[in-house]
């Protein structure tokens, strides 16, 4: 969450669009991410120039030597931010307008990259000097608080935090997954190097970058030093599809500022034919929306053959299923009524998921996790896709806090069941004799499918009650009647000396 200095940056920065003419929220915050991106650019360039020295590895600066923009050629250095920022305000507009923006849009020689399509309409739409002087240094201002909270996924809380004013503007509002659940979901489902990832319903991209950052902390000399694997990472692991093109835009730039070349971030329907795509995934992380009901006509066939239902969060499980190939994995977050909805296309997608392939775990997650936007109950589904079953039993958790309190103000508090999570599901062989009282248990699959397949943890939770021994009714009275006669004895020494 964003709080304190920051959040007033953001909002004089906010503020500062308005006064100059630039009210729409939806440009605003595609100016401000396109200018974060350049800043970012600068950045990150410096930091893949020492990361590669430390390496050992060549690295050539996109801001070397001299620069082709459109028919000029000029001196890369003055493209940077760090550069650009101190010229007067005149120079630093024509500067912008005249090279920096058409160099960021032609960044990528790729012309089919997920960065060149969605760069390709982007237009530069700060009207004035003045303007683009005020929004620049208000953007260094930013950057220097974060600079100070390093330790704290700020970038991600910013982007977040301006989704957030779309959404106050009654325009169509999106918010992003919690960057504390996205890691959770990344380190149980531990990425390799030769996984394919894909989250369907992308947004900006936050479960690939987060997955690209545990390969690189946890895999970096075995994708680096290998140049089959890290073209592999660069251009061949992540694919995301979303049907939000500024969502895409700020995803791709996302993922290429975290140092994935190119993405395969693609404006896609997935619940339609439009997605084609088969047997293809090693591994889905998502969080896909939850909007209620679509027509049937606008849905794939095939989808509807595994539950007839209009309710896409039953019809992602089973695009998901169809993604995997056999032996890939998911891990999904879905709303509490999925785990125990009696509806048949309910009961369909969870015998599917548990008959016909492996399910894991079960995680249950308190509804304040995705508060102050929404309060929905939800949990996460972690499975693996066999074609032929494979279920036995499955692991369920009952998550009660997540590092946050569960109100709108979500502050940092102490209580957090995410270690222990992680923990215990890398090492389910000691969960075993967990009794159903505790917060993570077994439960086999016999039981699952005589309770119709449901899945919330509360049918299978068991509570312990402790006897608590209340005082006699005869000593209650005989309390009662003590007090009674020390309350009219006090009133009457006070009587006494009122005299």
């Amino acid at each position: 969450m964003i709080t304190g200095e920051l959040k007033n940056k953001i909002d004089s920065l906010w503020d500062v669009f308005a006064a100059g003419g630039l009210v729409n929220p939806l440009d605003v915050i595609e100016q401000i991410t396109y200018l974060m991106f350049i800043h970012d650019l600068d950045d990150s360039d410096n930091l893949r120039a020492k990361e590669s020295a430390m390496l050992g590895l060549p690295y050539k600066s996109i801001f070397a030597d001299e620069v082709t923009v459109g028919d000029r050629k000029i001196d890369g250095s003055q493209l940077k931010w760090s550069v650009f920022r101190d010229f007067p305000a005149g120079k630093m507009y024509s500067t912008m307008q005249e090279l920096v923006f058409p160099f960021i849009k032609n960044l990528d020689g790729k012309k089919d990259s997920a960065y060149s399509k969605y760069m390709d309409d982007a237009i530069f739409k700060l009207p004035t000097p003045l303007l683009l002087s005020k929004v620049v240094d208000s953007l260094d201002e930013i950057y220097a608080i974060m600079a100070k909270e390093q330790d704290k996924d700020v970038r991600g809380d910013t982007y977040e935090y301006l989704l957030n004013k779309i959404a106050q503007s009654g325009l169509n509002g999106q918010f992003r997954t919690p960057r504390h659940i996205i890691r959770m979901m990344v380190e149980l489902m531990q990425p390799k190097p030769d996984d394919i990832i894909c989250d369907p319903a992308c947004g900006t991209s936050g479960f690939l970058v987060n997955a690209g950052e545990y390969l690189k902390e946890k895999h970096k000399e075995e994708i680096f030093f290998n140049k089959q694997k890290k073209d592999h990472y660069m251009n061949h692991m992540f694919f995301g599809y979303d049907m939000d093109r500024t969502m895409l835009r700020i995803g791709a730039m996302n993922m290429m500022t975290h140092g994935v070349d190119s993405p395969f971030i693609e404006y896609r329907d997935s619940l339609s034919d439009q997605n084609a795509d088969k047997d293809k995934f090693s591994l889905i992380l998502a969080n896909p929306p939850f909007k209620g009901s679509l027509d049937y006509d606008t849905v794939s066939a095939d989808l509807l053959k595994v539950c007839k239902t209009k309710k896409t969060e039953l019809l992602f499980l089973a695009l998901f299923l169809r993604m995997l190939r056999i032996g890939g994995r998911c891990a999904c977050i879905v709303p509490d009524g999925v785990l125990f909805g009696s509806s048949t296309a309910h009961k369909a997608i969870r015998k599917e998921i548990i008959e016909g392939n492996r399910l894991e775990a079960v995680i249950s997650m308190p509804s304040g996790v995705f508060k102050p936007y929404a309060g929905v109950s939800t949990g996460i589904l972690i499975f693996t896709k066999t074609g032929h079953g494979g279920t036995d039993n499955v692991w369920f958790y009952d998550m009660q806090a997540d590092g946050f309190s569960l109100d709108d103000k979500r502050t940092e508090i102490k209580e957090n069941d995410i270690p222990d999570i992680i923990e215990r599901f890398h090492n389910l062989d000691k969960e075993t004799e967990r009794e159903r009282t505790e917060k993570s248990f077994f439960v086999p699959k016999d039981e699952i499918v005589g309770n119709d397949y449901d899945l919330s943890i509360n049918k299978y939770k068991k509570t312990e009650y402790v006897p608590i021994e209340y005082p006699s009714t005869a000593e209650i009275m005989a309390d009662l009647n003590e007090l009674e006669m020390k309350i009219t004895t006090g009133l009457a020494e006070l009587e006494e000396m009122l005299k």
